[in-house]
């Protein structure tokens, strides 16, 4: 029980336009989170959910074309902070999302404690859009640049400091959607991505071993923000932006179970549950087991 994890919920559906994903923490919670992975014999807290203020219906909500900007800024700070407070205290800080928008507050609150902080961003999408790339204004579609430094500076100065990640220690797994813009950016700024063409043509095995190997030595410290819509809607259907021909969860499984032997995780966010798209609780019950993989569940 030497090990310690602090799981922080975050109900925020403010990043995108789709009721739900708020309830995502208390599906994963019911899902068995806790109970789960207190099998590996962690010393586990459950700090709660953070808090999110909702927007006045009244007013427009949309600030240089982002959405609720003003809510999603506040709740990322107090994220930050939580956060912070978490890796201050030595404890592996566990976020249950809520949209993708999340990400912003997870980053500020781990970044300042690395030097180089390296991503493993597992997601069909690469959310490296600004208000001005954005066809939506959906803000859960841009935490990546966000935290590149790139965007309005209520969301890129959480906690006072810009950038929070450096675009050569972000690893790409599984995009399957990317918008003109953010190719435009992959390419400007050199992020290495793997589409679900180089997953299906190299295999799962060589992705997440090039990404180890390619994190290794440049970074001092690496999250893993997961995003269930990166696995295929037949399989997680309980998710805000489907995309067909995702990874497999067999796929995401092994991912989670080399990257667990690695021990380079130091944080993770599992995000984009929205339990009223999902069917029985399944996609929440695969955020589980894939959680169980990354912290050390084994059949051996």
């Amino acid at each position: 029980m030497d090990k310690k994890l602090s799981i922080i919920g975050v109900p925020m559906d403010l990043g995108q336009n789709r009721r739900g994903v708020d309830m995502g923490p208390s599906a994963i919670r019911y899902a068995g989170v806790v109970e789960r992975l207190e099998q590996l014999r962690l010393n586990i807290e459950d700090l709660g959910d953070i808090e999110i203020s909702r927007p006045n219906p009244n007013n427009d909500q949309k600030v240089d074309n982002l959405r609720n900007l003003q809510e999603i800024a506040e709740g990322s700070l107090r994220l930050a902070e939580k956060v912070d407070e978490v890796v201050q205290q030595g404890s592996f800080p566990l976020v249950l999302g809520g949209d993708h928008s999340i990400a912003m507050g997870t980053f500020a609150g781990i970044s300042k404690h690395y030097e180089n902080l390296g991503v493993i961003w597992y997601d069909a999408h690469g959310d490296l859009n600004t208000g001005d790339s954005s066809p939506s204004g959906n803000i859960h579609g841009m935490p990546l640049a966000v935290s590149l430094g790139i965007g309005h500076e209520k969301l890129t100065n959480i906690l006072g400091y810009t950038p929070k990640i450096k675009p050569e220690n972000i690893v790409i797994v599984g995009a399957r959607s990317l918008d003109e813009g953010e190719k435009e950016l992959i390419k400007d700024k050199g992020i290495k991505v793997y589409t679900m063409h180089e997953v299906d043509k190299m295999g799962m095995p060589t992705v997440i071993s090039e990404t180890m190997d390619y994190l290794k030595n440049r970074t001092d410290g690496v999250h893993l923000s997961l995003d269930l819509d990166g696995l295929d809607p037949h399989e997680a259907p309980g998710v805000g932006t489907p995309v067909i021909g995702g990874l497999s969860y067999r796929e995401s499984h092994l991912a989670m179970e080399m990257l667990s032997q690695s021990q380079m995780i130091t944080s993770a966010e599992f995000v984009e549950v929205n339990p009223i798209l999902d069917e029985k609780n399944k996609t929440a019950g695969m955020a589980v087991g894939l959680m169980g993989s990354l912290l050390g569940e084994s059949l051996k």
